[in-house]
C-alpha cells in the first residue's frame, strides 16, 4: 500500500519517571521494510520504548530519527505513523467504513480519493464485504482487521502494534499472526510489534530486540536468538532451558569438557576466557535432551540417568519432568516416537550431543 518504506534509528534513548528507569540507554537500529519485534516481560520498557517512537512520550535523553532525520521534537501527528493497539479503539457509532475513513478526513483528502483508499484497505485486510457494520457486530479478529485498515490506509511511515493480538484467543490468534505477517510482506512497511509473547515473536519476526528492566540486553535474528542466546535470561526468557552450573575441566580446541557435581560433560564451540577450573554456565533446551530406556552407545554422548519426576501430554509432545543426580531436568519428546512410556518413578537415561547446548552468560 505504501510505495516506501523508511529505517528508524533508536540512538541512546532513555526514559526516567523519578528514579525509575522505564527505559535506559538504548540504541537500535530497524532496517526498511523489517518486522522488528520488541520483546520483554512486563515491566520491561517495551511499550514505553514505542511510545516514544510514536511521539507520545519524550525521551529524558538521547534521539530517534527516521531515514537519518531527527524526529524527537516532532509531535505525533507529524509524524505520519500507523498505530493499532491491543483495544482496537474503533469508534462504536461509525461503520467499518467510516472507522477506516476517519484518517483521512483528519487530513482532509477529498473524498473520492478518501472512498477510494477505503475500498483498497479493506480489501487489503479481506473485509470489503463488511464495509457497512458497526464495530459491535464484528467478531474480535475482525475487528482487529479493521484496526489494521484504519492505521494503512493513510499509507504511513511506519506501522507501530502494541500487543494487538493479546485480546484474542490462542487459535485465533494463530492465524492473524499468519495474517499479519502476509499482510507485512504485500505492503512493504516497517512494522514495529510490541509484545510478550515468545512464540509470537519467534513465528513473525525478521528480528527481535529483547529489553529487560528498560535495558536491550539482546537483538538479533529470531533463530540466531533462539539457538545462541547470550545470557541466562535470554535462554530462560526466549522458550525453556536447562541450566547446568559447573566448572571447566578442560579447554579443547573444539571445545571444552566440564563437571556438573559428580558427572563430566562436553561442550563444542569457542571456549574463549575458558581455562582450567573456571566457573561456566550452559543451557540446554529441552527438545535437544533424548528420553532413553537405555544408555546410548556413543560414548561421546553426554549422558545422565534419572527418573520421571511429572509429566504432561500436550498432543504432539510429551514435557517430562526428570529428577537426575545433578537436579531436575526438562525433556520435551515428540508423542508419537517416545521411546519410553511416561510414568512417575520411572528410570529413564537422559542424552545429548556436545553441539546442542550453548555456553550462556549468567546474569
Amino acid at each position: 500500500m505504501a510505495a516506501l518504506s523508511h529505517a528508524l534509528t533508536v540512538e541512546r534513548v532513555s526514559k526516567h519517571y523519578g528514579p525509575v528507569r522505564a527505559v535506559d540507554d538504548v540504541s537500535l537500529t530497524i532496517g526498511r521494510g523489517a518486522f522488528v519485534t520488541l520483546l520483554g516481560p512486563s515491566g520491561s520498557g517495551k511499550t514505553t520504548l514505542l511510545m516514544a517512537i510514536a511521539g507520545f512520550v519524550a525521551p529524558t535523553s538521547g534521539r530517534i530519527l527516521l531515514d537519518e532525520m531527527p524526529i524527537t521534537p516532532l509531535p505525533p501527528e507529524r509524524r505520519n505513523f500507523g498505530m493499532v493497539f491491543q483495544g482496537y479503539a474503533l469508534f462504536p457509532h461509525m461503520t467499518v467504513a467510516e472507522n477506516v475513513m476517519f484518517p483521512l478526513r483528519v487530513r482532509k483528502v477529498a473524498r473520492p480519493e478518501a472512498e477510494r483508499r477505503v475500498a483498497k484497505a479493506l480489501a487489503l485486510v479481506q473485509l470489503g464485504h463488511l464495509a457497512d457494520r458497526l464495530p459491535k457486530q464484528l467478531s474480535g479478529g475482525q475487528q482487529q482487521r479493521v484496526a489494521l485498515a484504519r492505521a494503512l490506509v493513510f499509507e504511513p511511515s511506519l506501522l507501530l502494534l502494541d500487543e494487538p493480538l493479546s485480546a484474542l484467543d490462542k487459535k485465533l490468534r494463530a492465524e492473524l499472526q499468519v495474517e499479519l505477517k502476509d499482510l507485512h510482506r504485500r505492503v512493504g512497511l516497517t512494522f514495529i510489534y510490541v509484545t510478550h509473547d515468545q512464540e509470537e515473536a519467534l513465528s513473525m519476526s525478521d528480528s527481535i530486540a529483547i529489553l529487560r528492566d528498560g535495558r536491550l540486553v539482546q537483538e538479533g535474528a529470531p533463530g540466531a536468538l533462539y539457538e545462541r542466546p547470550a545470557t541466562r535470561f535470554v535462554a530462560d526468557f526466549l522458550g525453556k532451558s536447562n541450566f547446568l552450573e559447573g566448572h571447566v575441566e578442560a579447554v579443547r580446541v573444539d571445545g571444552f569438557a566440564y563437571r556438573v557435581g559428580p558427572l563430566r560433560f562436553v561442550q563444542s564451540g569457542m571456549a574463549e576466557g575458558l581455562a582450567s577450573g573456571s566457573a561456566v554456565l550452559v543451557a540446554l533446551r529441552p527438545e535437544k535432551v533424548a528420553v532413553l530406556g537405555v544408555p546410548p552407545e556413543d560414548a561421546g554422548i553426554n549422558t545422565v540417568s534419572g527418573t520421571i519426576a511429572a509429566w504432561s501430554y500436550f498432543g504432539a509432545a510429551f514435557a517430562l519432568l526428570i529428577d537426575t543426580p545433578i537436579g531436575r531436568m526438562q525433556a520435551t519428546v515428540p508423542a508419537w516416537r517416545c521411546p519410553v512410556e511416561p510414568a512417575e518413578g520411572r528410570p529413564v537415561q537422559l542424552a545429548w550431543s556436545a553441539e546442542a547446548s550453548v555456553r550462556v552468560v549468567a546474569d
